[in-house]
């Protein structure tokens, strides 16, 4: 007998065994009757501070990372995704049911959905959507599912091979698996004809995009949760942030991703400007690839945790993000995650006396070459702010900015050495990062300890919620005091809106740190 309760709606970030083994409700479940829409109109222009990948508009190699569901939001559309008020909503699927077992998952799709070309949305999509999958997690999904079964057009089940309580995290959030494509169409142009020109089921269908400079997109009316209000959005590249900011204020874009420092305070005191902050889950932390070669400096505990004694996180947030960002001590989890550790204050302590003293301790008197201090280029400006902290204790350190998608890559291949300045931002709980951040095998892991392996497999089939959660803390507090990472603050995303942006989207899906739904965007008037 399936478990019938009710999906949660809570504004907050938190999914719970609750909301993993519920069906959606009846309300949500249906179709909602709109009245006559008019005809979407207008144009909005995004200021976007990443340049786009095509890589981002397929759902099958999805990162790990939050950037891709810039795009996902509008282009693509979900089994179960993360919507306003409710951390796991009833999408293409209109409603779940988890077994009692915890072994299987059946789905139905929702009736009437379609992709951009005109074909319906059917379980066989579905099913094709996860096989192809080979993005982040694919193999930890691949190992644990053991068949997808399609009993008719809208009926999707998934066997498990054992109860695993994160099933629709990974599947419907911190992945692409659950992000559906078109199987026909898929099979008719290729995987790189996919990138070329992408279909999906979302509320926007591709128009263009010129590698470097924007992404052209175009209402697409059917969509079945309601007509967007705004006829194009443009994405245009524009890396630099003062020259963003120029943009905004002339009215060449309506939405400037990213403005910080001084250039906030301008926005902010700009009339008709409108400063959004956003405290998103993308955490911001220090990672030492070599912790595990005997042979490093990092390989003692007392010299990383002398990196994070020599963090001045406060004067560093005042400065860049206003003060809007969230000093919680924890390296890899945002505060309203669910499994959340909040760690002592000394976790995030600022004391560069006791850092060099710790550096003395461990024989580096004078401090030490530390090598390349490897960060994407969009952030770069916190990097030059630890970079400085670090050499005033003696840690000398070279700052090396990577654009973000080659970062990604060489994040993900190993290929770093020295420090990481990563920036988990991926959806899911505090399992899900500790699985890409932390464990043997892991998507951004490169090396584990061999209790917290061991204690990550013991909460994967724990299905007695307070018995999972003391492991998932206790992982976290060995995190902590090892200092596997220096946490630098879970980020406030400050943006800029100009003066025709009715509804923007942001802050509407808790700490999503983009505008979406787009379909609920409006233009004033």
């Amino acid at each position: 007998m399936a478990d019938r309760r009710g999906a949660s709606s809570d504004s907050a970030l938190v999914i719970t065994r609750r909301d993993v083994l519920a069906a959606a409700s009846v309300g949500m479940a249906m179709a909602p009757a709109f009245p006559a829409w008019a005809a979407a109109a207008g144009q909005l222009t995004w200021g976007i501070h990443v340049s786009l990948a095509p890589v981002w508009f397929e759902p099958a190699e999805a990162s790990g990372i939050i950037t891709p569901f810039m795009v996902f939001y509008a282009l693509h559309d979900a089994m179960v995704k993360p919507m306003p008020g409710k951390a796991l909503a009833p999408s293409l699927a209109e409603s779940w049911s988890a077994a009692e077992d915890g072994r299987s998952y059946e789905f139905l799709l929702r009736d009437g959905a379609k992709f951009h070309n005109g074909d319906p949305v059917t379980a066989e999509d579905v099913k094709f959507s996860f096989e192809r999958y080979r993005g982040t997690a694919n193999e930890l999904l691949k190992q644990r599912v053991a068949a997808v079964e399609t009993p008719d057009a809208r009926h999707i089940r998934f066997q498990l091979k054992e109860p695993w309580p994160d099933f629709l995290l990974f599947y419907a959030t911190m992945t692409g698996a659950g992000w559906i494509v078109p199987k026909k169409y898929v099979e008719k142009v290729g995987a790189d004809g996919f990138k070329k020109a992408p279909i999906g089921a979302g509320p926007y269908k591709f128009v263009s995009f010129n590698p470097g400079v924007e992404l052209v997109l175009e209402a697409f009316d059917p969509y079945w949760r309601k007509p967007p209000s705004v006829k194009t959005l443009v994405f245009r590249v524009i890396p630099d942030e003062a020259t963003r900011l120029a943009a905004l204020k002339r009215g060449e874009v309506d939405i400037a991703y990213s403005i910080r420092g001084e250039l906030a305070e301008d926005l902010r005191n700009t009339p008709g400007l409108s400063l959004k902050p956003a405290l998103v889950q993308g955490v911001f932390c220090l990672y030492f690839p070599d912790q595990w070669d005997p042979k490093s400096p990092w390989h003692d505990e007392r010299v990383r945790r002398a990196a994070s004694l020599a963090i001045d996180r406060k004067g560093t947030n005042d400065a860049l993000t206003l003060g809007y960002s969230k000093v919680t001590g924890n390296p890899i989890v945002p505060d309203g995650y669910e499994f959340f550790w909040q760690p002592p204050p000394e976790a995030a302590a600022y004391d560069p006396e006791k850092a060099k003293k710790l550096l003395a301790e461990a024989g580096h008197p004078g401090g030490f070459d530390a090598g390349d201090y490897n960060c994407d280029s969009s952030y770069a400006n916190i990097g030059e702010a630890v970079v400085d902290n670090l050499a005033a204790v003696g840690i000398r350190a070279r700052l090396r900015p990577v654009e973000r998608a080659a970062f990604i890559k060489e994040y993900n291949e190993k290929k770093f050495k020295n420090i990481i300045q990563a920036g988990p931002g991926a959806f899911g709980n505090a399992a899900t990062r500790i699985e890409a951040q932390l464990v043997k095998g892991g998507t951004f892991s490169y090396g584990s300890y061999p209790d917290i392996d061991e204690l990550y497999q013991q909460q994967t089939v724990e299905l007695d919620r307070a018995k999972r959660e003391a492991i998932l803390h206790k992982i976290q507090q060995i995190m902590t005091e090892r200092v596997i990472y220096a946490p630098i603050w879970q980020l406030a995303f400050i943006n800029g809106t100009g003066s025709r942006v009715g509804e923007s989207g942001f802050g509407k899906i808790a700490l999503f740190p983009y505008t979406s739904p787009y379909e609920d965007i409006t233009i004033k008037g």
